[in-house]
């Protein structure tokens, strides 16, 4: 017999997440081989452009995670797009992913209406389409592997 309770509670969170992840270490060597060390840890990753006035013109927001680099958010106002900027910006975040941080690639989630197609001009490959989320949507998942140099 279970009750089953649908309530945000952050104290079951914590348990949850905790049990979770003691779970997966004991079942992945690989997670139990990286317990304790620094590729453990996500570690933000933020790349700005500001424009003369120092006014946002365009930003990523992600994070490194063991050898890898996940893009959350890459954005660049409507005056600046078609100018190289959003380029830039991925760049110095692979850049830095692979010198400073050691990770060999890199992943993303892009919607249809978004930027697939300028991922793919920048190396990435499709790794899972997502349809109808939302609704009516398409939601893709690409990654791309980091070479010296990039």
């Amino acid at each position: 017999m279970f009750r089953i309770e649908t309530e945000v509670d952050k104290e079951w969170l914590t348990l949850l997440r905790s049990r979770l992840r003691e779970a997966n270490t004991a079942a992945s060597p690989v997670l139990r081989a990286l317990r304790g060390t620094p590729g453990e840890r996500e570690l933000p990753l933020h790349v700005w452009a500001l424009d003369g006035d120092g006014t946002l013109a365009g930003g990523l927001v992600g994070h490194t995670w063991t050898t890898w680099l996940h893009v959350q958010y890459l954005w660049v106002d409507t005056p600046h797009r078609g100018h190289g900027l959003g380029s830039r910006l991925l760049a110095e975040a692979e850049r830095t992913a692979h010198e400073e941080r050691a990770c060999g690639n890199v992943r993303l989630e892009t919607w249809d209406f978004q930027a697939p197609d300028f991922y793919l001009k920048q190396g990435y490959e499709v790794v899972c389409v997502i349809p109808d989320y939302p609704p009516g949507v398409t939601e893709y998942t690409l990654t791309k592997r980091l070479l010296p140099g990039t």
